[in-house]
């Protein structure tokens, strides 16, 4: 019984570490919803955490350790 609980407590921490996105792969599906709702004249933007200062953020990835910033053209 133990052993079940304490799987069951390592899953909530561990599974979110794989469901974690690239950053390429998010920034893909972000513009992709972007363009199918006729959004046009944008650009995305990888940037470190740390970097970001008034940037409208519309993704996080690598575990928070990057964030994908939308900017209007």
């Amino acid at each position: 019984m133990k052993k079940m609980i304490a799987f069951l407590a390592l899953s909530f921490v561990v599974a979110p570490a794989f469901a974690e996105k690239n950053c390429e792969e998010l920034k893909s599906e972000i513009s992709a919803k972007l363009e199918a709702k006729g959004v046009k004249g944008y650009t995305l933007d990888i940037i470190a955490t740390e970097e970001v200062k008034d940037q409208k953020i519309v993704g996080s990835c690598e575990v928070g350790k990057k964030k994908i910033t939308y900017k209007k053209d």
